[in-house]
């Protein structure tokens, strides 16, 4: 699995603490989230399967 580095909502790099990355539930692909739009549930969506997710 490759590993991200960025917020796929936001597009923020993932060096905080807070920030996550996280397996899809539907396909796998890893998603990363960042510590704000984590805390304000901004929604995200898989690139891969359309996933989507708060």
């Amino acid at each position: 699995m490759k590993k991200t580095e960025r917020c796929i909502s936001c597009g923020k790099g993932l060096l905080e603490q807070g920030s996550t990355t996280f397996q899809c539930p539907t396909c796998d692909t890893m998603i990363g989230r960042c510590t704000n739009c984590r805390e304000q549930s901004v929604v995200y969506i898989c690139p891969k399967c359309g996933f989507r997710g708060p």
